[in-house]
């Protein structure tokens, strides 16, 4: 024993001294494993840690954001029920409001996540969940966390708050009132592009009554082997959440003077830079900016880079860059991404660890290759 790295069970069931100890397991009179889909010691320290991190009292973890995601609504909505959503956000949490809820009997409102009013106008005496994230993707609009999630308590509604563009590493919704903190660790936890992973945080009451039972019998369950990659990533996850936030700065600054319109929280020409600053320890990796020439122009500008990838991914280690209309936001179509804000000449990028003087040599000869 002695071991300096955690170990991995890789184990679908357990085995037990005598059969009085596996029932009482299985009626919750005492603690222990009981199968993979309900616990695992790898899965546990995962979870473990990620609670921690968040200053949550509960975390469990799921086998992908979107199954994260998934649970954290599915579990505490039924028919007759009524949700509030933003209006930007990941292309797949829009699908789940504007596609599967409403095939169960759950009326979905969409709203503009920036303008406080909206989010009260939006209330319904059957409004249960108020759900959004900030800064969003990829409009990197910034919502104001301790407004929406005090109003939402106030009235007896549950905030559920996507916060994976930060972790809690440079955000933590709980600290503003929010009830319910979901991720895609797949992003900046685990953060490298090995794993696939999801988490869920809030109270213990809300983990135990409402999302576990639902997860154990759907089986959203993450497998020990991604869980220690993740708990892998979570040692390194501080220094480079903020090496990738300053490089993301220093880039940030030189594309806001190459191109038509950028998106960056950090910013002065960003609208909600002192709300983000006051929410957010650090920028975070991620930012848009729009060109004028539409989808050509901005596919002439990705084919151009040598050294950020054409990648849908963020939170990784190293750079990459996509265009949001053709990528994670096409199923939305064209009227639902207008609507959103996504425009044809938008792109995002993840800045990574690398040198940020070679990204900016990069992006030059990007952008003069493209015509900027």
């Amino acid at each position: 024993m002695g071991e300096t790295s955690e170990a991995i069970f890789l184990t679908s069931g357990y085995c037990y001294d005598d059969a009085a100890t596996v029932a009482a397991r299985f009626a919750g009179d005492e603690e222990g494993m009981t199968y993979s889909r309900l616990q695992n010691p790898s899965v546990a320290m995962l979870e473990e840690r990620i609670a921690l991190l968040e200053g949550a009292e509960a975390c469990r973890v799921q086998a992908s954001g979107m199954a994260a995601m998934t649970a954290a609504l599915l579990c505490q909505l039924s028919a007759g029920d009524h949700m509030v959503t933003a209006r930007a956000a990941f292309g797949s949490c829009r699908w789940l409001g504007d596609n599967l809820l409403p095939r169960f009997g759950i009326d979905v409102t969409v709203v503009d996540a920036t303008d406080n009013a909206a989010w009260e106008a939006a209330i319904r005496p059957n409004t249960r969940v108020f759900f959004f994230e900030t800064p969003a993707n990829p409009t990197m609009d910034v919502a104001d966390l301790e407004y929406i999630c005090g109003l939402a308590r106030a009235r007896g509604i549950i905030s559920v708050i996507d916060n994976a563009f930060c972790t809690p590493a440079l955000q933590r919704p709980l600290e503003f009132g929010a009830d319910v903190v979901a991720y895609s660790a797949t992003k900046l936890m685990d953060g490298q592009g090995r794993v696939l992973a999801g988490a869920v945080c809030g109270s213990e009451e809300f983990i135990n009554e409402k999302l576990l039972p639902f997860q154990r019998n759907t089986g959203p369950n993450l497998s020990p082997f991604n869980a220690w990659v993740v708990l892998k990533g979570l040692e390194t996850l501080d220094l480079r959440a903020r090496r990738q936030s300053e490089n993301a700065l220093k880039v940030g600054k030189f594309v806001e003077g190459r191109v038509p319109r950028i998106l960056h929280p950090w910013l002065d020409s960003h609208p909600g830079k002192a709300l983000a600053q006051k929410q957010m320890d650090a920028c975070g990796p991620i930012f848009s900016f729009v060109l004028d020439g539409g989808r050509e122009q901005a596919h002439g500008l990705l084919d151009a880079l040598q050294l950020i990838d054409i990648s849908n991914n963020i939170g990784d280690s190293r750079s990459l860059m996509c265009h949001p209309a053709s990528t994670t936001h096409h199923n939305m179509g064209p009227e639902g991404r207008e609507a959103m804000g996504i425009s044809e000449g938008m792109l995002r990028i993840n800045v990574g660890l690398e040198d940020p003087e070679d990204l900016i040599e990069d992006l030059d000869q990007a952008f003069t290759r493209a015509g900027l």
